[in-house]
């Protein structure tokens, strides 16, 4: 009897553990997730010099976490470290402008929080790694954003002549918003594979343009976009590294800028300022910093670092001020850059979301905005 009550249990065990399983394969195939590359564009992958046995490498040895943890010790870490100030307590300050109707001769960077910016160069309108909506995360909780810090819709934005993706981490490239822009969209670039989910949602590969590092893109209006290489991974679901993480630079005839992407420190930085000698202003990662992964994203001194390696005029803080994805508060990155930034021959800028930083007023001024916020 006991044998025969005992089966029935480990049946239903059996039965519960191939429903979860079926239920998880089920899910990883909705559209949230992408699609992996293939065809022509996975061939086009394979003759990368990036792409080494199945996987996008990076340039210099970049393991995900620091020697002796892994994926299970992190985690353990996090389930029972408790970190004081993850998110602010009210709302952050936020400026929210009719995008619409900008003058499309002004120069202007608007911070749309965290990695996202909304661009216009050389009468261009640019939109980078947008997060619209409330969550950066497939499924209906964690990657929450601190209060007040989603001002914009797509709604709000005007048609857009190029969409930037820097890679398919969810908070960096949100299924729902990049629907909701695709009949605003003129061009997607983004780095080699990437282009694959956009086919799934509906873009036409005529808008798609895929670089890998060091390839650019110019365009008959003047404007160039470069593939830059940056230290990361890549992933959405549960194969990683199928797709090119990437910064850009962006020029225009009058002005150039940098976006880091995510990126930990690395040599590349000076070989791009070598190369490209000067930046109006380059936005480098420096949040999302944790002695457990110290490799794929920068601290604000490493920050400080790259921007004088870059012999950049303007620095401006970026992957902050709008999601808790590591250990640390959420206004430390922005106390640490300022200390870092003493000194320093460029000029940091500050602005709160949605606040224009004018590319021609190198004299325009920021506040500490963060100062006395809890």
């Amino acid at each position: 009897m006991n044998f025969i009550k005992n089966h029935k249990w480990l049946t239903l065990f059996m039965l519960l553990l191939l429903v979860t399983a079926g239920t998880v394969v089920i899910f990883l195939q909705t559209p949230v997730f992408g699609s992996l590359p293939e065809g022509q564009r996975l061939s086009r992958i394979e003759q990368s010099k990036n792409y080494i046995e199945g996987q996008f490498r990076n340039q210099v040895d970049t393991p995900m976490f620091s020697e002796g943890n892994n994926f299970l010790t992190v985690n353990i870490r996090y389930l029972f470290t408790k970190t004081e100030r993850l998110a602010p307590e009210e709302p952050l300050p936020v400026v929210k402008m009719d995008l619409k109707n900008l003058d499309r001769n002004q120069d202007v960077v608007i911070w749309l929080g965290h990695s996202g910016y909304f661009i216009q160069l050389n009468g261009k309108r640019i939109l980078v790694d947008p997060v619209l909506r409330p969550r950066a995360s497939p499924i209906g909780f964690g990657g929450k954003a601190f209060p007040g810090t989603t001002p914009y819709q797509p709604e709000d934005l005007p048609a857009v002549d190029y969409l930037l993706i820097s890679h398919d981490h969810y908070d960096h490239l949100d299924f729902p918003t990049v629907l909701e822009l695709k009949e605003k969209t003129g061009a997607v670039i983004t780095g080699l594979g990437g282009g694959q989910n956009f086919v799934r949602w509906g873009y036409p590969e005529s808008k798609i343009h895929e670089l890998d590092w060091d390839e650019f893109m110019k365009t008959g209006s003047g404007m160039t976009f470069y593939a830059i290489p940056a230290r990361h991974y890549s992933g959405r679901a549960l194969s990683g590294n199928k797709t090119l993480w990437t910064g850009f630079i962006i020029e225009s005839p009058e002005h150039r800028i940098l976006l880091s992407g995510d990126s930990g420190y690395g040599p590349h930085y000076k070989a791009i300022g070598d190369r490209f000698k000067s930046f109006d202003l380059v936005a480098l990662d420096m949040g999302q910093y944790d002695p457990l992964w110290p490799y794929i994203h920068m601290t604000p001194e490493e920050a400080a670092k790259a921007a004088n390696d870059l012999h950049t005029r303007a620095l401006l803080p970026a992957h902050v001020g709008r999601f808790s994805l590591a250990g640390h508060s959420w206004d430390d990155p922005f106390t640490r850059i300022s200390a870092a930034s003493q000194g320093q021959p460029y000029k940091l800028v500050t602005p709160i979301i949605g606040e224009p930083v004018l590319l021609d007023n190198p004299r325009q001024a920021f506040s500490a905005w963060w100062n006395g916020l809890q």
